[in-house]
């Protein structure tokens, strides 16, 4: 799923400051999830960014080095069978 613009964000914490309305309303008013506006609004208060969060990350490998190359040979021998 793409991240909302930067705008879109900006619009909403400007509603949230001049009317005070709900954070529901408000959720109703940009058709986006409460949850979004929730998170939103708290990375703003906390950080004062509005900016999407990165993505994904750096996940860590499932085998070390040593399991690879075990696999990599384990492969090499099914590879040569007939």
């Amino acid at each position: 799923m793409k991240s909302y613009s930067v705008d879109l964000r900006q619009k909403i914490i400007d509603i949230r400051e001049k009317e005070k309305i709900s954070i529901r309303k408000i959720a109703e008013r940009f058709n986006v999830a409460k949850s979004f506006v929730q998170k939103l609004l708290k990375q703003y208060q906390e950080t004062g960014d509005i900016l999407p969060q990165k993505r994904g990350g750096n996940h860590k490998r499932k085998l070390g080095d040593e399991n690879l190359l075990i696999l990599i040979k384990i492969m090499e021998k099914i590879m040569m069978l007939p």
